[in-house]
């Protein structure tokens, strides 16, 4: 039985987000690490805006 379109279509945003998740996940790891923002871009594909925006988060969340 052959998948139909909107299946298929939902499997690849999902397969989107998962990796981007991934991605953003990455990124915070480095970031941890005190790797520089341009360095955890070019690592992870991410946009040196969308880098700093999850640097925020860190410098804001509480430090455990």
């Amino acid at each position: 039985m052959q998948e139909s379109t909107v299946f298929r279509s939902i499997q690849a945003e999902a397969e989107a987000r998962a990796e981007a998740r991934k991605q953003r996940e990455i990124a915070l790891n480095f970031l941890r690490d005190n790797l520089p923002v341009e360095v955890v871009a070019r690592g992870t594909g991410l946009s040196i805006e969308e880098v700093q925006q999850l640097q925020q988060q860190l410098n804001a969340s509480p430090q455990t």
